[in-house]
């Protein structure tokens, strides 16, 4: 991966940061075109679709719940919201159509997987990206099995034929079932971005052998090597700016080479 290299960073807004390390220090990059990520399901569903540029239209268009007056979708991040639908649309589809003329022309893939846990829109029976602040009866809120998240990545892979990916998981903490779900959830992630690894390894019968993989560890460093609050935000669950730029140092030593 260098300067010259074109490299689309999707997920967790862990990858945002990183992502915008790396626009600083020169590097090509398209940071989270549909907005912030956080479920594998979420992510495989953005990187087909950059695969396959089909446009949204006003079925895919959601009215925004809790008094907020502005249109999205269930793929995208609140910023997209607009207030007329056509707007929406509008925005929606320009970002995609440049977005997947340069995902055609990357080379890397960096994906940072947030959860494993989803929430499920009850009434279309799909997973979303966002809630949208509709009312929570309309969703269900539930964690991927690890072969689920396996066959999330699976599906990554099978989109962006012949792409470098460097898997990461976001030491962002997501407590809204406790810490012990959150640990649950990360190592879920964990386990399902190694067992896709181990498919690369030499001689392997999975259909991911011979592919360029490899995984950052953005969660160990914060969650081991950092260890303690002092690295994290006030609100004790997004690393502090000062633990993203540690971080970038040693993505720096490790990915860039630097």
């Amino acid at each position: 991966m260098d300067k010259n290299t074109k490299t689309v960073i999707l997920g967790s807004c862990f990858s945002d940061g990183i992502g915008t390390h790396l626009k600083n220090a020169g590097y090509d990059v398209c940071i989270n075109p549909f907005g912030t990520l956080f479920n594998p399901a979420s992510i495989a569903a953005s990187i087909e679709r950059l695969a396959n540029p089909v446009p949204f239209t006003s079925v895919d268009c959601v009215a925004m719940g809790a008094g907020a007056g502005k249109i999205c979708s269930f793929c995208h991040h609140t910023s997209f919201a607009r207030v007329e639908e056509n707007d929406f649309l509008d925005n929606a589809n320009s970002a995609l159509e440049v977005a997947a003329r340069y995902f055609e022309e990357a080379e890397t893939v960096i994906v940072t997987l947030g959860t494993s846990f989803v929430w499920k829109h009850l009434p279309e029976g799909r997973i979303v990206s966002n809630c949208l602040k509709r009312p929570g009866y309309e969703f269900n809120h539930e964690r991927l099995a690890l072969e689920e998240v396996k066959a999330c990545l699976d599906r990554m892979l099978a989109a962006a034929p012949g792409k470098e990916f460097i898997f990461t998981v976001s030491p962002i903490r997501h407590l809204w079932k406790g810490a012990h779900s959150n640990q649950i959830s990360k190592a879920t992630l964990l386990l399902a971005i190694e067992n896709l690894i181990e498919e690369t390894g030499a001689g392997a019968p999975g259909s991911c052998a011979g592919r360029k993989l490899r995984y950052f560890p953005a969660y160990e460093i914060v969650l081991d090597d950092l260890r303690d609050y002092s690295w994290y935000a006030a609100d004790k669950v997004h690393p502090s700016p000062a633990a993203v730029d540690t971080v970038w140092e040693r993505f720096r030593e490790e990915v860039l080479g630097l």
